[in-house]
């Protein structure tokens, strides 16, 4: 095994297409894998997305460039890691209302690239990559933006407790704005209204573009603490008050499917849905489940970074299931490859160009996942082999599934795995069986693949700590 490099964008094949395809990616917030029907939940009812995967495909190695917010959202942006542009920290881990930094103008966005070759784009819902200029989604290449700057759960100007006020359905306990471009319209935002207006917009821009070429990315402030549903969602699940966020949230993907088939479009546009990290476990039935993997938000086991995932494009993709690995860093470079936009080529990307999987016409060029905690690279998986050369727990409590009280407080601080640890993931997705002893050559390969890694990065100006 060799270690691998993201590759250029393949040229437009119009053989595939029959013009620039439109994207949605629509992107939900603290989304655990085990949370939908397709990924196994005997709970909640997620027919749209049910049948959104079975209609395309539906990703079972699917990943994102850090296990939190911000980072995350910043790798799915610029098709790079985090660590490429500033946007992590050891210190603090996202951005939050007093910071003062973003998304630095050098950094170039789906959005931006995608404008360049003539797409109409539209922003809708959380953004958190900077809330000031020039770091808002219309500084970085959207032509329009509608929705809250950073997490729902930022602002907080009551003592009570999360979950007393998510019961309660105090949404004014949050003084978070909600803004159209770079205006504040409503503060605090009606957060019990927030999905259902985020669907009427993304709809709206559906409409209002569907004679260009658009890119819309619709990312849900849910099921990130506190939870919020509108009245029609209210008590319908049978898992409690998260499942009915959970499928409101199904509800818009339906709306949005459904808008594309009205208005003929839906054989010319790729939707993308998946989450920004894994669920958060510290906040009981209010955080959704990883499902079999280890972990959840804030950690580098694969709860926290496994995403569940689902493509769709009728007439277009090859149905079924994909067990090879992708990230949100492949969205750029897929995009540029599949509109016939030229990918720059004046920086490192991350993301692989991953359409030949969409059209069952090969395998992904990605063997090889970082994950990232903070500036630190705790864990690197290749193929079927993951090595942790750090580990810690995600929020200061007993988190992983598997250990029976919740509530127990220990030292959360990293340990250095010396001698690292090995899991076969092919074999051990929960990551339960240390065979470290028994493949010292994989690890010996891994460590090279981490030291190649860390030659590409170049110092860059943490953004985050400003």
């Amino acid at each position: 095994m060799g270690i691998t490099t993201p590759a250029a964008a393949k040229p437009y094949n119009k053989t595939q297409v029959n013009r620039q395809p439109n994207f949605i990616v629509i992107f939900a917030d603290d989304l655990g894998y085990g949370d939908l029907g397709v990924f196994g939940n005997p709970n909640i009812k997620t027919p749209n997305l049910d049948k959104m995967a079975f209609e395309g495909q539906k990703w079972t190695s699917f990943y994102v460039a850090a296990p939190v917010c911000t980072p995350s959202r910043a790798g799915l942006m610029t098709g790079r890691l985090p660590v490429r542009s500033g946007m992590c920290s050891d210190k603090r881990r996202v951005l939050f209302p007093d910071s003062n930094g973003g998304l630095p103008q050098t950094e170039l966005t789906i959005a931006r690239i995608l404008s360049d070759n003539g797409y109409k784009t539209a922003a809708i819902g959380k953004w958190h990559l900077g809330h000031k200029s020039p770091y808002l989604p219309t500084d970085h290449g959207f032509d329009s933006y509608f929705g809250i700057p950073y997490s729902n759960d930022m602002d907080k100007v009551e003592k009570t407790e999360y979950i007393t006020l998510a019961e309660n359905e105090r949404f004014e306990a949050y003084n978070v704005p909600l803004m159209r471009d770079k205006k504040i319209v409503e503060r605090p935002a009606d957060q019990r209204t927030l999905t259902k207006r985020y669907t009427e917009e993304a709809v709206k821009k559906i409409r209002e573009l569907k004679d260009d070429h658009f890119f819309i990315y619709l990312a849900h402030n849910l099921p990130h603490i506190p939870l919020f549903r509108s009245e029609d969602f209210k008590n319908t699940s049978l898992a409690g008050i998260y499942g009915d966020v959970i499928e409101e949230i199904d509800w818009s993907v339906g709306q949005i499917l459904e808008t594309l088939k009205k208005e003929g479009l839906a054989e010319n546009t790729l939707v993308i849905f998946t989450s920004d990290n894994g669920p958060w476990h510290t906040y009981k039935t209010h955080g959704g489940s990883a499902g079999l993997l280890r972990g959840a938000k804030g950690g580098t086991f694969e709860g926290g970074m496994r995403e569940p995932t689902v493509f769709w494009w009728p007439g277009k993709l090859k149905q079924g299931v994909i067990t090879d690995m992708g990230t949100t860093m492949d969205l750029l470079p897929t995009f540029c490859s599949l509109s016939g936009t030229e990918l720059p080529g004046d920086r490192i990307y991350d993301g692989y160009d991953i359409s030949p999987i969409l059209f069952g016409k090969g395998k992904s060029e990605r063997d090889v996942v970082f994950y990232y905690r903070g500036l630190k690279v705790f864990a690197i998986r290749k193929g079927d082999y993951k090595v942790h050369f750090i580990t810690q727990l995600e929020y200061g409590r007993r988190t992983a599934h598997f250990i029976t009280d919740p509530e127990v407080e220990i030292n959360n601080t990293p340990t250095v795995q010396n001698p690292p640890v090995l899991y076969n993931l092919s074999t051990d997705p929960s990551e339960k069986y240390n065979i470290a002893g028994e493949h010292p050559e994989i690890i010996e390969e891994i460590e090279a693949i981490l030291e190649q890694h860390l030659s590409t990065l170049e110092p860059v100006e943490n953004q985050l700590e400003k």
